[in-house]
């Protein structure tokens, strides 16, 4: 393997995000979500919008290279109470330490070749540094290959579902949870 490595993002790599975004979107999802939904996202305004998310620096946006080629990216940042809250609503004391990872994608044919644990691992130091102690994600019901990957680093779900309307069909997700100190297997 090439040399791998985690960077930060900068505006500059809002157009490979936006390409490994919907290419992974469309390969991975194209099950989960109905097609009309997926042919509504363009390459120009999803660029748009990771160029303004990267700019607006609320949240860690990392992204993991292979040689010259980038193949994947993590978002993640300080959770809204809303994403911590239990599922009877009520906030847990950790909820200031808590941060959300709202997005952790590899292009699938760079799959299997640690970058999402990189990635992952990465974010967490970071995270962690700052203060903080827990992460959660919310991973669709169906996404097999996302929950392994979370189960691998000790997170499990907590029992909090939420359903999304994803273009009128409903997206189920469940939320996976544990500590910045993780574990590969």
């Amino acid at each position: 393997m090439a040399d791998a490595e985690v960077r930060t993002a900068t505006v500059a790599d809002a157009a490979e995000i936006a390409r490994i975004q919907l290419g992974t979107w469309r390969s991975a999802y194209s099950e989960l979500l109905p097609p009309g939904v997926l042919e509504e996202l363009t390459q120009d305004t999803t660029e748009q919008q990771w160029s303004e998310a990267v700019a607006e620096n609320a949240t860690t946006v990392l992204l993991a290279t292979e040689g010259s080629w980038t193949v994947g990216f993590c978002v993640g940042g300080t959770a809204p109470a809303a994403e911590t809250a239990a599922a009877d609503g009520s906030v847990p004391e950790d909820a200031n330490h808590t941060v959300l990872v709202s997005s952790l994608l590899v292009e699938p044919r760079w799959g299997r070749r640690g970058h999402g644990g990189r990635l992952l691992g990465t974010l967490a130091q970071r995270l962690r540094e700052a203060g903080n102690t827990r992460g959660i994600a919310w991973i669709p019901e169906a996404d097999e290959a996302s929950m392994a990957f979370y189960r691998g680093v000790g997170w499990e779900p907590d029992g909090t579902v939420r359903t999304l309307d994803a273009g009128g069909r409903p997206l189920r997700e469940l939320r996976v949870t544990g500590t910045l100190e993780l574990r590969f297997e």
